[in-house]
């Protein structure tokens, strides 16, 4: 399968984008591992195309994909599709509302209507997926600054839930942006529809579930994320993915996410983290 990625021009806050193509449609089958990102996945083949299931739901076509479910399946005979993963605060002004990011999936079509189906004819319009990159982070672009965006107060408790990549308490994350843990806990769920404790976790798993793809030791692994030892990783690994450590190590989806999102890569450092100042209102 080839991948491709936008050129840096083409990249927006919070958004990362990848095109995959296979010469010859062929049947898939593959488990996709959580991470933190709503994800929208349009469907570019022709024919039967992508089907998705979770929890015992199917939905073929273009969907959307809350925080990502650990029993989330791809299949069916893919040939294109663009995927684009939103931070969940991008994610509440691109999808109109405080989207559902407890795992819920549904059709693009359900969430954007009509321009759903102007997008995908303009998608498939072209063969290039530098054009394709500039349309859709100009379609995404219009609608991220049509909608108010969430508070600056929860943007920047999302923002360091990231960089720390998982390890801080509620309540330090309330005390730097001048709430209570309650507050914090009721704006930051209605408004990116995940608590923040959660939020916590499944970036957490994320970092150490790229750690583990990467070769590193369970042992190890739970060390350098914060778990209390090996059998607490394993547990949340079994939360959020239904698998073992030494299953998701081997995970198909994350091998190739160091080509299709290069700064997800866990030997990155993350952005520095710069200390909450409130807006003049």
């Amino acid at each position: 399968m080839d991948i491709a990625v936008p050129r840096r021009s083409e990249r927006l806050p919070g958004i990362s984008m990848a095109g995959f193509r296979q010469s010859l449609p062929a049947p898939v089958d593959i488990a996709m591992v959580a991470h933190p990102g709503v994800t929208l996945l349009v469907d570019l083949s022709e024919g039967e195309g992508i089907v998705c299931d979770s929890r015992g739901r199917r939905e073929r076509g273009s969907v959307v994909i809350g925080l990502m479910p650990g029993d989330l399946r791809a299949g069916g005979h893919v040939g294109e599709c663009l995927q684009l993963r939103l931070e969940p605060d991008v994610a509440a002004a691109v999808l109109d509302a405080s989207p559902d990011l407890s795992g819920a999936m549904a059709p693009l079509a359900d969430v954007w209507g009509r321009d759903a189906a102007r997008f995908e004819d303009r998608l498939r319009a072209t063969a290039s997926w530098d054009e394709r990159f500039r349309i859709a982070a100009e379609v995404v672009g219009q609608r991220m600054r049509a909608r108010t965006p969430v508070e600056p107060e929860v943007a920047h408790t999302w923002r360091r839930t990231l960089t720390s990549r998982g390890r801080m308490q509620v309540d330090s994350l309330a005390g730097e942006v001048g709430w209570d843990r309650k507050h914090l806990w009721s704006r930051f769920r209605s408004q990116l529809g995940i608590s923040p404790k959660r939020a916590l976790r499944l970036v957490r798993f994320d970092h150490a579930a790229h750690l583990l793809a990467a070769g590193h030791a369970a042992a190890s692994v739970a060390a350098e994320c914060g778990y209390v030892d090996q059998s607490h990783l394993h547990r949340e690994v079994k939360a959020f993915t239904g698998l073992t450590p030494s299953a998701v190590a081997v995970a198909p989806w994350l091998a190739i996410d160091d080509v299709a999102w290069p700064t997800s890569s866990p030997n990155r450092s993350p952005a520095t983290a710069g200390r909450y100042i409130p807006e003049c209102r």
